[in-house]
């Protein structure tokens, strides 16, 4: 698979990065992420580009591990979007038997015809 340039601006500086076609989405949301972690840190006098991304991937990375705490001790599991999955799975199945059943009722009747 072939890997694809991205253009991204983190505080008004222009980034060219290289992603797998795949995980571009994911990529073009983190770079909006660390522009607006940076830009919020920049409002409370934290000068200097370095210090601001050491600052934001030190809060990114806080942020991430209290998430995966929270799910390691089952508080933060995404209930809805489970449920949702199951329905869609449900009915994905659902329609696979109603699919089969016209097929197998199909055979049958050209079976007997015969």
């Amino acid at each position: 698979m072939t890997n694809k340039q991205v253009e991204v601006e983190i505080l008004g500086q222009p980034y060219r990065l290289v992603c797998a076609p795949a995980d571009e989405a994911v990529l073009l949301k983190s770079a909006v992420l660390v522009d607006e972690k940076m830009r919020e840190l920049s409002e409370r006098s934290i000068r200097g580009a370095d210090r601001l991304a050491v600052m934001a991937a030190l809060a990114i990375a806080s942020e991430l591990l209290k998430l995966q705490q929270s799910v390691h001790h089952g508080e933060a599991f995404p209930v809805a979007e489970i449920q949702r999955t199951m329905q869609n799975m449900n009915q994905q199945i659902d329609t696979a038997i109603k699919q089969s059943n016209i097929e197998h009722s199909n055979t049958e009747q050209s079976n007997t015809a015969a």
